[in-house]
């Protein structure tokens, strides 16, 4: 696998193969982007019909996490670059947190996906997509929550490194001598994860520096929010809601004494909600278990 490689879809068959999926043509997807004040939200377009799924990836990750999930799953999907990640604009102040980032992605659902019939938010995506259905519920049908609810921060607070899995790079190194270093310590984050699997993400999510140096292609929060407000945002949302767990994730979950102290609290807020648990998933459910989000996300459409 070449690194330096120019065509973001190229791996598309790859990802494919890993699900035992056979690519006769290549997958119909593209990137597109939608122009707001101050900058530009970028994101990949599955299919050629209106997306069915709005996806909204996790912090210092990108739309391409998506990648096998879409495949497994077959259906038009649109799966935005979060503010500060991927493709999109950067901010000058530093603040991905819920609030704005919301503000940017309701930019690209109008333009791309106005008639998408659920958000599915993993993690800072899934705190993004509570406040977009404040904002603008009219696209937000229903709500996929993955391995998050508002007091998915405080637990990350409370974590010991090894229980964050990825979300530790984000605090680690920003430069990288070569692609493999990167590659080695992503490896050793993500237990759950095939080897190409990771090298994989790493391609997305990096890029090489005109001195030979790889750097993430994220930018670093640097404003920190209380996100404990989105409660009550949960509690505002008009359509369905669904919460998908990684068993042996510690972000929705007490991991000391309450293993069901979130979720009590986001069935009190949403009497109806409807929880899913991946067994042996961590955090981020879309890539260590592809295949049954997947599933769960068939069965909700």
């Amino acid at each position: 696998m070449d690194p330096h490689r120019t065509d973001e879809f190229a791996l598309l068959f790859e990802n494919a193969a890993e699900l035992g999926l056979e690519l006769p043509v290549p997958p119909t997807v593209r990137r597109v982007r939608a122009e707001h004040d101050g900058g530009h939200t970028s994101a990949l377009l599955w299919g050629d019909v209106s997306p069915r799924l709005v996806l909204l990836h996790g912090g210092a990750q990108n739309a391409h996490t998506w990648d096998s999930v879409v495949l497994a799953l077959g259906v038009p999907a649109l799966a935005v670059d979060l503010p500060g990640h991927g493709h999109s604009s950067w901010r000058d102040d530093g603040d991905y947190s819920p609030w704005p980032n919301a503000e940017a992605v309701a930019h690209a659902v109008r333009r791309w996906a106005p008639r998408a019939e659920a958000v599915v938010g993993m993690s800072l995506g899934g705190l993004t997509a509570l406040r977009l259905g404040s904002l603008a519920p009219e696209l937000v049908r229903r709500t996929v929550l993955v391995d998050v609810t508002p007091a998915s921060f405080r637990r990350h607070q409370g974590m010991a490194e090894n229980q964050r899995g990825t979300v530790a790079l984000a605090a680690g190194p920003a430069v990288f001598d070569t692609f493999d270093e990167i590659v080695a310590l992503t490896a050793a984050a993500a237990p759950h994860r095939s080897p190409s699997s990771i090298r994989r993400g790493v391609v997305h999510n990096t890029r090489q520096r005109s001195d030979g140096r790889w750097e993430w292609r994220y930018d670093r929060m640097r404003t920190m929010r209380d996100f404990t407000p989105l409660w009550d945002d949960l509690a505002a949302l008009d359509g369905p809601v669904s919460l998908v767990r990684g068993g042996a994730s510690a972000y929705v979950t007490d991991y000391m004494r309450k293993p069901e102290e979130d979720v009590d609290e986001a069935r009190r807020r949403v009497p109806g909600l409807d929880v899913h648990v991946v067994p042996g998933s961590g955090h981020s459910v879309q890539s260590d278990a592809p295949r049954e989000l997947a599933g769960i996300l068939r069965d909700i459409l």
